[in-house]
């Protein structure tokens, strides 16, 4: 853990996380949902909250459900009681609307899936963060994985943190499901490719170097073992768009390895 940040910002303006999700096992690692919850604590609370998850890839650009539905166990293998975990949060049917209309672009219509409810990408760290479930949720599918349109994306999206929206993208800042190993020590050193990428990772947030994560592929070390399909990484890049100033050096909130994946997590202004 490195440091939580409370945000007073005088205009009320949300700030956005990136945050490394977790299996839905997370709800058994102590630690992981300790610092959730403080980090949580620190934010202004939110009128509403859109998440961005890396397990929901739809084109065209598709809004979840904004009346009560199911959660969409999207996971196989676990113990019974991860598939009897509910997270009733009140849809949101104005931020549906008001997504749409800022997405929306000639000839790229929003798709709203009515049955579609949030994914362990969404609900997982939201269970732990706001267990209430009384904020307002609405859960976005990324279009692409290309991270130029998930930037621009992101940056129409900014004008909803003045309205109390909190802009979640939930990824992993490694995720190589070969190295998951379940049955290794805690404290288990993580893969080399796995911490290799995330030290370049944490340099070039902490140096505010846009260019370098959006070509993150051609400048990382490892970058293909640590993302052999890039959809973990990709909502960092919504995350970076709706930031007031992408190249303002984000607060690096979380880090650390589980089950050898890096999980830095980071809120921007």
């Amino acid at each position: 853990m490195l440091s939580f940040v409370t945000t007073t910002s005088p205009d009320s303006r949300l700030p956005v996380l990136y945050l490394s999700h977790g299996a839905p096992p997370l709800a058994d690692d102590p630690t992981w949902t300790a610092e959730l919850a403080a980090w949580s604590a620190a934010l202004p609370r939110p009128q509403s909250i859109l998440m961005v998850s890396a397990h929901w890839e739809e084109a065209p650009l598709a809004l979840s459900a904004t009346t009560p539905v199911p959660l969409v166990y999207d996971f196989w293998g676990f113990p019974q009681r991860y598939y009897d975990v509910t997270y009733d949060a009140p849809g949101a049917p104005q931020l549906a609307t008001d997504v749409a209309a800022l997405v929306r672009a000639p000839g790229t219509p929003v798709h709203h899936d009515q049955q579609r409810g949030l994914d362990h990408g969404a609900y997982v760290p939201l269970v732990e963060m706001y267990p209430e479930a009384d904020i307002p949720v609405l859960q976005m599918s990324m279009p692409t994985l290309d991270p130029q349109r998930l930037f621009e994306i992101g940056r129409s999206l900014a004008p909803l943190r003045d309205q109390g929206t909190l802009i979640v993208g939930s990824g992993f800042t490694t995720h190589n499901l070969a190295w998951f190993n379940p049955g290794a020590p805690s404290d288990a050193p993580a893969p080399a490719p796995s911490a290799e990428f995330d030290a370049w990772a944490r340099e070039v947030l902490a140096a505010g170097d846009v260019d370098a994560l959006l070509d993150f592929l051609h400048r990382a070390p490892a970058a293909r073992q640590a993302h052999p399909r890039t959809e973990h990484f990709a909502p960092l890049f919504v995350a970076l768009g709706a930031s007031a100033d992408p190249e303002q050096i984000p607060t690096q909130v979380l880090d650390g390895f589980w089950m050898g994946l890096a999980k830095r997590s980071v809120q921007l202004v």
